[in-house]
C-alpha cells in the first residue's frame, strides 16, 4: 500500500497472502536489528530471541484479543541486568529472573483491573523514569566503546590502522547518517541499515569467519535454555520491571493514537500488561531475553497505515521461521564485535538521551532541591556501579537506583522544593 494512501486498512481486516508476507517482513525489518543485538550483547542465542519475539508476539495478540497490533521484541532495558546476573551467577539465572519480571507484569495487570493505573503514575513520576532510562542507556557505555576497538589497552592499535576501529567507525558513520536523513521506511530501520553495511564492510576488511556457517544445518532448533532461580538474581532484575511498565504505558498511549482507537478501554491496560509480562516470562522459559512492545514497528504502523493484526500475526510467524533457519542463525553470530559497537555507541546514547527528553518535556524543575537529589542519586546508583547486600540478597546497579528512586519519590515530601 502506498504511504500516501488516504485509506487504513483496519485492524481486523484480512489481506491476501501475497500482501501479508512483505508487510509482515517489514515489521520484522524493523525490530530485527535491535531484537539480534540484545541476545548478542548478553551472551544468550539470537536465534532463540527470534523464536521468543515471534512467539510472545503470537501470545500477546491472544491474550488483547487480536485487538492491539503491537508486535514485540528484545528489551534493552533489561540489558545491564542480564549481564549483571550472568556475570554474579550465570546466564541461566538471568532467565529465571525474566519469567519472574513477568510475572511482576501479571500481578499489576491485575491490580490495574481493580483499581485502575494512576497510582503507576505517582510510585513512578517522570524524575524516577527519565533517570533511569539514562541509567539504561549509559550502563554499558564502557562496553559499546571496546567493542568498538575505541578503548586502550589488549585490542591493538586505537587507530584507522586497525581494522576493527574502521568498521566500527564505518558502522556508526552509516548508522548516524540512517537515522538523521532516511526517510519513511528506510528511516524506521536505522539500526539494521547500520548493522548489513557495517558487515558488509568487515568483509572487505578480513574480520568476518564463515567457517561457522559452513557446519551449521539448513534447519536446526534454537539452543533454548532452562532458567534457573535465585533470591538475588531475581531482586537484580525485578526493580527494571516498573521502569518498562510506565514505557508500556507510553507505548500503548502511542498505538491508540497511531491506530484511532482507546487500547486503554478496549481490549484493556490489564490486558497488554498481562500479554507483554506473559511473552517475558515464555522467553525467559526458553532462553530468550525479555520482550516489550517495539517503537519502530509503531513507526511502520505509521508509514504503511496496515493495522491488520493478521499482519503483525504474519510477522510472528515469519520470525519464528526464521528461527529454526540454522545457516541464518550461523549467518548473525558471525557478526563481528565492532559493527555492535558502532551500532551500541548510537543506539545506548539514544536511549540514554530519550532520558533527558523525558526529564525536559515533562517540565522537570532541577532548582526544587527534591527533584535534583533524586535524580543525583539515582545517576550515581546506577552508573557508579553500585552494590549493597542485605543478608542473601544483593542488589547492584540499576536495581539499586531503580528501588533508591523510588523510595526516595515517596517519603521526600512535596512540598520541599527549596
Amino acid at each position: 500500500m502506498s504511504n500516501n494512501s488516504r485509506v487504513s486498512v483496519g485492524i481486523e481486516d484480512k489481506l491476501p497472502i501475497t500482501q501479508l508476507i512483505p508487510l509482515g517482513f517489514q515489521h520484522i525489518f524493523a525490530m530485527f536489528g535491535a531484537t539480534i543485538l540484545v541476545p548478542m550483547l548478553t551472551g544468550l542465542s539470537p536465534s532463540v530471541a527470534l523464536f521468543t519475539s515471534g512467539a510472545g508476539t503470537l501470545l500477546f495478540v491472544f491474550i488483547t484479543k487480536g485487538k492491539v497490533p503491537a508486535y514485540l521484541g528484545s528489551s534493552f532495558a533489561f540489558i545491564v541486568p542480564i549481564v549483571t546476573v550472568a556475570n554474579e551467577w550465570g546466564i541461566s539465572y538471568a532467565l529465571g529472573g525474566a519469567v519472574v519480571v513477568g510475572l511482576v507484569y501479571a500481578l499489576i495487570a491485575f491490580l490495574v483491573s481493580l483499581i485502575g493505573s494512576d497510582w503507576i503514575d505517582r510510585l513512578l513520576p517522570p524524575v524516577v523514569i527519565g533517570s533511569v532510562i539514562i541509567v539504561i542507556g549509559l550502563g554499558l557505555a564502557g562496553t559499546a566503546v571496546e567493542m568498538a576497538g575505541l578503548k586502550p589497552g589488549d585490542l591493538g592499535s586505537v587507530s584507522l590502522a586497525n581494522p576493527d576501529v574502521r568498521v566500527s567507525l564505518f558502522t556508526l558513520a552509516v548508522t548516524i547518517i540512517g537515522t538523521i536523513f532516511f526517510k519513511g521506511f528506510f528511516g524506521v530501520i536505522p539500526i539494521l541499515i547500520g548493522i548489513i553495511a557495517g558487515y558488509l564492510f568487515a568483509i572487505t576488511q578480513g574480520i568476518v569467519d564463515f567457517e561457522i556457517v559452513k557446519q551449521a544445518s539448513w534447519f536446526a532448533l534454537p539452543d533454548f535454555m532452562a532458567p534457573s532461580f535465585s533470591w538475588g538474581a531475581i531482586l537484580s532484575m525485578v526493580p527494571v520491571a516498573f521502569v518498562t511498565i510506565a514505557e508500556h504505558l507510553g507505548d500503548v498511549a502511542v498505538i491508540s493514537r497511531v491506530v484511532g482507537k482507546d487500547f486503554f478501554r478496549d481490549p484493556g491496560l490489564h490486558r497488554t500488561l498481562l500479554g507483554d509480562g506473559l511473552a517475558t516470562s515464555l522467553a525467559g522459559l526458553v532462553g530468550g531475553p525479555p520482550n516489550t512492545t517495539y517503537g519502530e514497528n509503531v513507526g511502520v504502523l505509521a508509514i504503511s497505515r496496515v493495522y491488520s493484526v493478521y499482519v503483525i500475526i504474519t510477522a510472528a510467524v515469519l520470525a519464528i521461521c526464521l528461527s529454526i533457519f540454522g545457516k541464518f542463525g550461523a549467518l548473525v553470530r558471525t557478526l563481528p564485535n565492532p559493527v555492535m559497537g558502532g551500532i551500541s555507541m548510537v543506539l545506548f546514547g539514544i536511549i540514554a538521551s530519550s532520558g533527558l527528553r523525558t526529564l525536559v518535556e515533562s517540565g522537570i524543575d532541577f532548582s526544587q532541591k527534591r527533584n535534583l537529589v533524586i535524580a543525583s542519586v539515582i545517576l550515581v546508583l546506577g552508573i557508579g556501579g553500585s552494590q549493597l547486600n542485605f543478608g542473601p540478597i544483593e542488589l547492584s546497579s540499576m536495581a539499586l537506583a531503580t528501588i533508591a528512586g523510588i523510595i526516595l519519590n515517596l517519603i521526600i515530601p512535596q512540598s520541599k522544593v527549596q
